[in-house]
């Protein structure tokens, strides 16, 4: 029996936090190492405000990264200034994509100052090793045994990848021929997203740990999302008000894009009420959702062949006529007034999608009380972020608190969850169930007690000789 331990850092008392351990003997590897949001920590207290790393980190040899969501990447300064020196393993797209990431969040959480800024990412830059996907590298060589991982395209965003770790351990001295095979599922995405293929079970898994963030619920389909979307905005036009999209930078705003651009071709000039789709303004407020549209853009061999096929007849998916991009603090604040003053129908996209923070607050603050005003989740909001509490309080009169100060909720709030970048409970026993050496063991993350507890009596009722276990923090 090959020896091993998995130790789980976060995302086991919620979502965000991502950092699991893969440790054989005296080394180890992590997997991913992300910040948490909200009222969500890690079981030794870390959480949004208290971010060092708190466990030991002498031992480990690499970091790995799923994908560059900063509930996966965000503590990696942190990790650096708690002394590790290893390399930092990703796909070729997310080490494009890593370092727009990081400059972004340590210029919001740690430092403006540009030579420090400059600094940190050049140390990064040294520690990258870009990996291809559905190869095998040996990132463990120890005395106490291997450890091998492949990256494995997981549909979630841009570079995602699940990770397939091929451990062995040594016997007196000698390598055992048997190995145990431990898949971390990163964040796995839905079926038919826009921009990336879906994700394919790996072959073998003998341990696997899987995310579960909608393990309790299922999505809408494609085309059902995207008529509540275009109903969302009709609305809009009648009622002379703005659509507010609180959307990660990464991954999410590029997939609403992509959505707008088709209705606003299929539908063109079709009038709603005084104007045409093609009169539609669409207004990205955020300089890394811009770097990152932009970085998109240049790693088109890695979109799927739908999106491929738009770019082959002309059409420009992430880049069109009617969309604005907001970069500086003051071309911000023109636009909330814009936004605010003139009644033209718009979609505003910004961050932070759990809406902790970022240019849309000042979007919700100036416009949350307006009963114009649309609201429209496309992702998982956290337990104790303002996101979780307009969604949950709106349908009945509530209020939010943004910077201290308190906001009667009166715009319309909407969940579309068929925009999920996440798969749902049907995806997640799908892509369990077609591992054809099944799993011996199923370790359960990344979800709300519920989520978990549901995906749990799923799995047990469909594959009885499996161990399930949900980790405790």
């Amino acid at each position: 029996m090959t020896s091993f331990q998995i130790k789980h850092h976060g995302a086991v008392n919620g979502v965000t936090g991502s950092c699991h351990e893969l440790s054989i003997s005296d080394s180890g590897v992590l997997i991913d190492c992300g910040l948490f949001q909200g009222a969500e920590a890690s079981g030794k207290g870390a959480g949004a405000h208290s971010l060092e790393i708190d466990f030991l980190i002498d031992h480990i040899k690499a970091l790995v990264v799923t994908h560059v969501h900063i509930d996966h990447v965000g503590r990696i300064p942190y990790l650096l200034a708690a002394g590790f020196k290893g390399p930092i393993y990703c796909s070729i797209p997310s080490a494009t994509l890593l370092p727009l990431v990081l400059e972004d969040a340590i210029k919001i959480g740690l430092t403006k100052d540009k030579r420090l800024v400059e600094k940190f990412l050049r140390v990064i830059s040294l520690r990258l090793r870009p990996l291809s996907y559905n190869e095998w590298h040996t990132i463990v060589d120890s005395q106490a045994g291997d450890i091998a991982i492949r990256l494995q395209r997981a549909g979630h965003i841009l570079g995602s990848a699940y990770v397939e770790c091929e451990v062995s351990t040594t016997e007196s001295g000698k390598k055992v021929e048997s190995s145990h095979r431990v898949v971390f599922s990163g964040d796995l995405g839905a079926p038919h997203a826009p921009l990336l293929p879906p994700p394919q079970a790996p072959y073998r898994a003998d341990t696997l740990v899987i995310e579960s963030t909608y393990g309790d619920r299922l999505h809408q389909g494609r085309k059902q999302r995207r008529m509540a979307l275009k109903a969302v905005i009709e609305k809009a036009f009648r009622d002379r008000g703005a659509v507010l999209i609180p959307a990660f930078s990464i991954g999410r705003t590029q997939e609403i894009l992509y959505e707008l651009e088709g209705l606003i071709h299929d539908l063109g000039k079709q009038k709603i009420y005084e104007e045409s789709w093609q009169d539609l303004e669409i207004i990205v407020d955020s300089p890394l959702a811009a770097s990152f549209t932009k970085a998109c853009r240049q790693l088109k061999p890695y979109w799927d062949e739908e999106a491929l096929v738009r770019v082959r007849s002309g059409r420009h998916p992430l880049s069109f006529e009617q969309l604005y991009t907001v970069s500086s603090h003051d071309q911000h604040e023109t636009a909330v007034n814009y936004v605010r003053s003139t009644g033209h129908p718009c979609i505003v996209i910004a961050a932070s999608g759990m809406c902790a923070g970022g240019r849309i607050v000042n979007y919700l603050k100036a416009l949350i009380e307006d009963p114009r005003t649309d609201i429209v989740f496309m992702g998982y909001q956290a337990t104790g972020t303002p996101g979780r509490v307009i969604q949950t309080y709106a349908s009945v009169g509530g209020y939010v608190e943004l910077e201290g100060k308190r906001y009667d909720i009166r715009a319309h709030v909407h969940t579309l969850s068929g925009y999920s970048a996440h798969a749902d409970q049907k995806d997640l026993l799908t892509f369990i169930r077609q591992i054809k050496l099944a799993p011996k063991c199923i370790r359960i993350v990344h979800g709300d007690e519920a989520a978990k507890r549901e995906l749990m009596q799923k799995i047990k009722a469909e594959l009885h000789d499996v161990e399930v276990v949900v980790p405790k923090g």
